[in-house]
C-alpha cells in the first residue's frame, strides 16, 4: 500500500480528480467532503469516503482520528475544500465573509494542526494547499475571495519554514481557470448579492467574464497531476501553477504595475 493521502472537498472538481488519480498511482486515498451521499463512486477506485465539514472542530478531529486509527499515518494533506462567494465588498454580509474565510482559511490551518505531530513523528509529510492564481492577482467582487486566498500564501510561507526542520514539506498550488461547480456558485450568489446594487453593471462585466473563462477552463485532471508531480518530487518546489491562464497572468501580474494591471483586468469586463 503506497502513502496514506487526505483530500479535502472530494465530491466535485479538482478534489474528486485528485483523489481518483492518485488512487489510480498506487496511493491509499481518503476523500473527504460534508457531502458524503456524492463520493460514494469513489469507492470503485478504493478511495475511502470520510465526512468533514472544515467548519466543524468535532468533524475534524473526528476524521484524522478515523484516519490514524485505520491507516496508521496521514503523509499527505491536500487541502482542497474551499468557498468561492463572490460580490461587492459593500453588498456582502458580513456572516458570509466570516463563513468564506472559516473554511479556506481557518479550515486548512486547523487541519494543518491535527495532522502535523503524525508527520512530525515520522520525520515524513507532505501538505499541499490549493490557492489560486486569484492568491497573486484579484478580479473586482472577489474581496473575501482573494483575501482568503492570498492568506493561504502567505500561511503557507511561514509554514514551510517551521516544518522544514521534521521532514515536512508545503506545497502552494496555483490554478488557473478550471472546471468547477465552484464558480457557477460564486457566480449565483454574485448576481443575488450585487445584481440589483450600485454595482450591478460591474457584476454583469464579471459574469460575462466568468462565462468565457470557463469555455476556456481546464480539466480538473490538469491540477491533479500538478499535484502529483509535487508530492512526488525529492525536493519539491513552493508553488505549482497551471491550468488556463495561469502562467500568463501570473507573469503579466509580475511585470505591470499595480495600475497598468488594474486597466489590463477591468478592461476584460467590457
Amino acid at each position: 500500500m503506497g502513502k496514506t493521502v487526505l483530500v479535502t472537498g472530494a465530491s466535485s472538481g479538482i478534489g474528486k480528480a485528485t483523489a481518483i488519480y492518485l488512487a489510480q498511482n498506487g496511493y491509499n486515498v481518503y476523500g473527504a467532503a460534508r457531502r458524503v451521499e456524492k463520493m460514494q463512486d469513489l469507492k470503485t477506485y478504493g478511495i475511502h469516503p470520510i465526512a468533514l465539514d472544515v467548519t466543524k472542530e468535532e468533524s475534524m478531529v473526528a476524521c484524522v482520528e478515523q484516519m490514524l486509527k485505520e491507516a496508521g499515518s496521514i503523509d499527505i494533506l491536500i487541502n482542497n475544500a474551499g468557498s468561492g462567494y463572490y460580490g461587492a465588498l459593500e453588498d456582502m454580509p458580513m456572516a458570509d465573509a466570516k463563513y468564506q474565510i472559516e473554511v479556506n482559511v481557518f479550515g486548512v490551518a486547523r487541519l494543518i494542526q491535527l495532522v502535523l505531530p503524525t508527520m512530525r513523528k515520522n520525520n515524513y509529510g507532505k501538505i499541499v494547499n490549493i490557492s489560486s492564481v486569484g492568491g497573486k492577482v484579484t478580479l473586482p467582487m472577489g474581496a473575501w475571495y482573494h483575501a482568503s486566498k492570498f492568506a493561504i500564501e502567505g500561511l503557507s510561507d511561514a509554514l514551510r519554514k517551521e516544518v522544514k526542520p521534521f521532514g515536512v514539506d508545503v506545497i502552494v498550488i496555483e490554478p488557473g481557470g478550471t472546471k468547477s461547480e465552484m464558480t457557477a456558485l460564486g457566480d449565483e450568489y454574485m448576481t443575488g448579492v450585487s445584481g440589483n446594487t450600485v454595482y450591478s453593471s460591474l457584476a454583469k462585466g464579471v459574469s460575462k467574464m466568468y462565462a468565457t473563462m470557463q469555455k476556456d477552463a481546464a480539466d480538473p485532471i490538469v491540477i491533479a497531476k500538478l499535484i502529483k508531480q509535487g508530492i512526488e518530487a525529492t525536493h519539491p518546489k513552493t508553488r505549482y501553477a497551471g491550468a488556463a491562464g495561469a502562467k500568463l497572468i501570473l507573469f503579466l501580474r509580475k511585470i505591470l504595475s499595480d495600475k497598468l494591471f488594474d486597466r489590463l483586468i477591468m478592461s476584460q469586463m467590457k
